[in-house]
């Protein structure tokens, strides 16, 4: 079995985005992008590691060769260039649920897959208008495994100092707000801090808010707009935004929130 490309054939790949295939079952489990050889580098990964350190992915890997089999690699579409690339990935990426990916595929969050009336929904909405500090939070994955509060405080990688100036924190799902929470206090995320939840102790780059609905003149500012075009760059991925210094070049005066 190939675990590796010829240098000429890796030269005319150029980037390309691939599937890896379990062969017990044909199902699709990680869709990735890269170039050279990235589309075997998981399975050299997952010889070097032990116990906790093997992620869902590497899990399946090692699983299929228990088994007595060799993981399948297709290589989906090729000769593309990298921002072509991108939407290949997350279009398939939306393509195979239950894949093992940690993260949604390059622009997942807002132009992901969507029902028609979602779409219709989502750009009929009036552009929200920024009147304080808001931090966004996609909550599209973890919305619908539990309450929209709990989808929305945690467990964040995200600038601690930048996140306690927010007024504001908005649940956004495709583009759409869907929810609008004050913080009243940021931490972080421990599981002494967050019962069943958190990541583990001593992850130091995450942290999750306790706090409360926005009041209803708040949320009536906010909930059902649409996230204005210039927050929403396509290709992003990151979960995260802020809103800071976009009120004051608009000529806005923020409020107080309580």
């Amino acid at each position: 079995m190939a675990d590796s490309f010829p240098a000429d054939v890796a030269a005319k790949l150029k980037t390309y985005v691939y599937r890896l295939i379990d062969p017990r079952n044909g199902e699709t489990f990680y869709v990735g992008k890269g170039k050279g050889n990235r589309v075997f580098s998981h399975i050299r990964a997952e010889n070097g590691l032990e116990g906790d350190e093997i992620d869902n992915k590497l899990k399946r890997i090692r699983e299929i060769r228990l088994a007595g089999f060799e993981v399948g690699h297709v290589i989906h579409r090729h000769g593309m260039d990298e921002s072509t690339a991108f939407e290949v990935e997350a279009a398939l990426i939306d393509a195979y649920p239950g894949l093992t990916n940690i993260v949604v595929g390059t622009g997942g969050n807002d132009y992901g897959a969507m029902h028609a009336e979602e779409i219709i929904r989502r750009y009929s909405a009036e552009p929200a208008v920024f009147r304080h500090k808001a931090l966004l939070i996609s909550v599209n994955r973890s919305a619908a495994e539990r309450s929209l509060y709990d989808a929305t405080r945690y467990v964040w990688k995200i600038n601690i100092r930048k996140a306690r100036k927010a007024e504001v924190i908005l649940a956004t799902m495709q583009g759409l707000i869907v929810g609008a929470f004050v913080a009243d206090e940021w931490f972080e995320a421990t599981a002494t801090n967050f019962p069943g939840r958190a990541e583990g102790d001593g992850v130091l780059s995450r942290f999750g808010f306790v706090g409360t609905e926005a009041p209803d003149h708040i949320k009536k500012l906010y909930i059902g707009k649409r996230v204005p075009d210039s927050y929403r760059k396509r290709g992003a991925a990151n979960p995260i935004k802020y809103t800071w210094g976009r009120a004051a070049e608009q000529g806005l005066e923020t409020q107080c929130i309580r």
